[in-house]
């Protein structure tokens, strides 16, 4: 469904790796919040999954996944637009406190 949407393989150089395999590592990483380098080697090299981020996000990949899902979810009423945001508890570092140096 999605698939169309990716780019292809390249002509000349060698093969790519599979597209679901590199979507899933770059899933994990931005899941997690792990850096690059800490992913799991069942994804492949993280060079990999970074470079491809970096390059579909540079050529509109991205965005065009986004809109054609958003698209898909509004056709089957599948997204509720009713969002709503709690921003009341809000942790800061103790030196954030404001309290005066000395007492």
């Amino acid at each position: 469904m999605l698939a169309p949407l990716l780019p292809a393989q390249p002509v000349r150089g060698g093969r790519w790796r599979d597209h679901r395999q590199i979507i899933n590592a770059i899933c994990w990483v931005k899941r997690t919040g792990s850096p690059w380098r800490d992913l799991p080697e069942r994804y492949g090299s993280w060079k990999t999954a970074h470079g491809r981020f970096c390059r579909w996000a540079a050529d509109g990949t991205w965005a065009r996944l986004k809109a054609h899902v958003i698209a898909l979810a509004e056709l089957d009423d599948g997204i509720v637009w009713n969002v709503q945001v709690d921003a009341t508890i809000v942790r800061a570092h103790q030196h954030a406190a404001g309290a005066r140096k000395g007492g």
